[in-house]
């Protein structure tokens, strides 16, 4: 090999190695806390459609360069769970999970929770998580770090005017008039959640994903020939757009 063609080889194994350190410490500093808020279908039946969404998306939380450690996962019935753990899924726990593992993680927080929605606001066990809730909990937790909110519920578009902040991002599984979709006894996830999962092998980082998870509901809508659309809502802080693209995923090569 030539002696250019070698020092080029040698700057690309460099640069690609500093790129997979980047991408893997992009969320090393992160906190995630992750909800399944509710444990019925819409029919009033036994569902796991919630529970599943909040294991699968820790874990593929964890392959994108969250830290296990700095993961907290709540759930209605947590005793059910002895695989992953969960907490329950109660208010105070939640906050004090937020402002635990924001003193530990300072990079940024995320918050996600699947459950059931109304126009008040999103199901927690037996009761409202209201969008002022929330903002007030993030705000007393996360502070002016980066922050992602994933509210996956029926009319969950009504948190984005409370939430929105120029360090926030805030995605939805809907309008805040809409329903979403989903959540019946025999569905694994609901709609969204899976949109999500499914969206994340493929997506650059949170930017790209919230407009791959969009869309790929709104084509998963139009074959089950649900409606009317739920239509995701997407929102991004002024603070915080520009450096969505720079935190990126650390996604495992396919058959990795």
């Amino acid at each position: 090999m030539a002696p250019v063609a070698r020092l080029l080889a040698l700057i690309a194994a460099i640069w690609l190695a500093a790129a997979g350190t980047a991408s893997a410490a992009a969320f090393s500093d992160w906190s995630a806390v992750v909800v399944a808020g509710d444990w019925h279908a819409h029919d009033g039946g036994p569902s796991e459609a919630f529970d599943n969404a909040r294991r699968d998306v820790s874990v593929a939380l964890t392959r994108a360069g969250f830290q296990a450690e700095n993961i907290r996962q709540f759930s209605v019935r947590p005793e059910r769970y002895k695989d992953t753990r969960p907490e329950k899924a109660e208010m105070r726990g939640i906050f004090n999970a937020l402002v635990d593992l924001s003193g530990k993680s300072p990079g940024g927080c995320l918050f996600y929770i699947s459950s059931h929605g109304a126009p008040q606001g999103a199901l927690l066990d037996q009761g409202i998580l209201q969008p002022g809730t929330l903002a007030t909990m993030l705000d007393q937790s996360c502070g002016q770090r980066p922050t992602v909110v994933v509210i996956s519920a029926c009319y969950s578009g009504v948190f984005v005017p409370t939430l929105a902040k120029p360090n926030r991002m805030v995605l939805t599984a809907a309008r805040p008039d809409r329903t979403s979709f989903g959540c019946g006894q025999d569905n694994k996830y609901p709609y969204f959640d899976d949109c999500f999962l499914s969206s994340m092998t493929g997506a650059h980082d949170f930017t790209a994903l919230a407009g791959a998870v969009r869309e790929c509901v709104r084509k998963r809508e139009i074959t089950e020939r649900m409606t009317p659309p739920s239509e995701p809502q997407i929102w991004v802080g002024p603070q915080l757009a520009p450096m969505l693209p720079l935190l990126a995923f650390d996604v495992p090569p396919k058959g990795g």
